[in-house]
């Protein structure tokens, strides 16, 4: 599945337009602490988190995540966004709390 189809699958807006979207998606993590994040998240993975600093940018370059899923239609700055798209990073958001989102994305890797 690529971060296309699963933004499309989970009606997911994408915030950074084309940026990454052919990107594979094999897996998911969800946390808001990025020690942790750094530490666990696997490979060719989407990030949730309730996060929405610059500084998460810097931790999804550094562990080559897929997509960043913000839930909960939380707002961003467009200069955060700009740095996503400078940095290759695609962002998405949804209404979803992250607990259901990882449910989602859970659920629609599962059927692959």
């Amino acid at each position: 599945m690529t971060v296309r189809e699963l933004a499309e699958a989970l009606g997911l807006e994408v915030l950074t337009g084309q940026t990454n979207l052919m990107r594979p998606v094999r897996s998911g993590y969800t946390s808001d602490l990025l020690s942790d994040v750094i530490a666990n998240i696997g490979d060719d993975a989407v990030w949730i988190t309730i996060q929405r600093h610059v500084n998460i940018l810097g931790v999804a370059k550094l562990k080559d995540v897929s997509a960043i899923i913000i839930p909960r239609k939380l707002g961003l700055e467009e200069s955060f966004l700009e740095k996503a798209r400078q940095e290759g990073i695609a962002i998405l958001r949804g209404a979803p709390s992250a607990f259901e989102l990882s449910a989602l994305v859970y659920e629609h890797l599962k059927r692959g």
